[in-house]
């Protein structure tokens, strides 16, 4: 591991994460694989990746970590009517890959991130139990959802998509509730968009988040495939 710019660090095979206060503009260090254990141990520290225009892999640790309490989800009156009018059938862990495919139209910014090397990383860790998606159906077709990873009681969002309106927001107001009713508190939502703040996301200091991380990763892990029902 050295540190090419004295600011940002250069990863190499060490699995290793500099500081956290270390990180520059939210960007903790550059570069590593996608190995799983790379993966589980830069969630397990409340880091996660994101390319950039080179291919890059940008290693992050946002100094404002949006996320969602449980109990601060937001459902308007026109979403209520959306979810009572049935027009959605909504499953998790039936088509992980699909859901993957279906967020490669663009990432925050409208740019494709989600690389072949991303969907074989996450696939694993899905395969392992330690990634889930929700999906979303209209008509027997995929039509919205999420994927994110699960460690302790944290569900750590990585990116969801629509093709019909408000799906997404389907797939996330009952992947809430499902965690809700198991008691667990929060989902990692990593940077704030309006979409999430309208469901009620918001940003919390890096630190809070940290020592929420450090008390909920505690719990044990609800591994393998998940139902509605477990």
């Amino acid at each position: 591991m050295q540190n090419l710019s004295a600011v940002i660090y250069q990863l190499d095979d060490d699995i290793w994460f500099p500081p956290h206060e270390e990180a520059v503009h939210d960007i903790l260090a550059v570069g590593g694989d996608l190995s799983t254990e790379r993966l589980i141990t830069a969630y397990a520290n409340g880091i996660f990746p994101w390319y950039d225009d080179t291919d890059e892999i940008l290693w992050w640790s946002p100094k404002e970590r949006c996320v969602l309490f449980l109990n601060e989800l937001h459902i308007s009156k026109s979403m209520r009517n959306v979810i009572n009018r049935g027009i959605y059938k909504v499953t998790v862990d039936r088509a992980f890959k699909q859901v993957m495919e279906g967020c490669r139209g663009g990432d925050r910014e409208g740019k494709t991130w989600i690389h072949n090397e991303v969907v074989d990383a996450y696939v694993h860790l899905h395969e392992l139990g330690l990634a889930h998606s929700v999906e979303v159906w209209n008509e027997g077709k995929l039509v919205g959802g999420l994927y994110g990873v699960s460690m302790g009681h944290l569900f750590f969002g990585e990116s969801m998509f629509s093709s019909m309106s408000n799906a997404s927001k389907v797939a996330l107001i009952h992947l809430v509730n499902h965690l809700k009713a198991k008691g667990w508190k929060l989902i990692d939502c990593q940077i704030f968009n309006e979409h999430l703040g309208s469901l009620g996301a918001r940003n919390i200091a890096r630190e809070d988040f940290l020592e929420i991380l450090s008390v909920e990763l505690k719990y044990p892990t609800l591994g393998g495939k998940w139902t509605f029902q477990n």
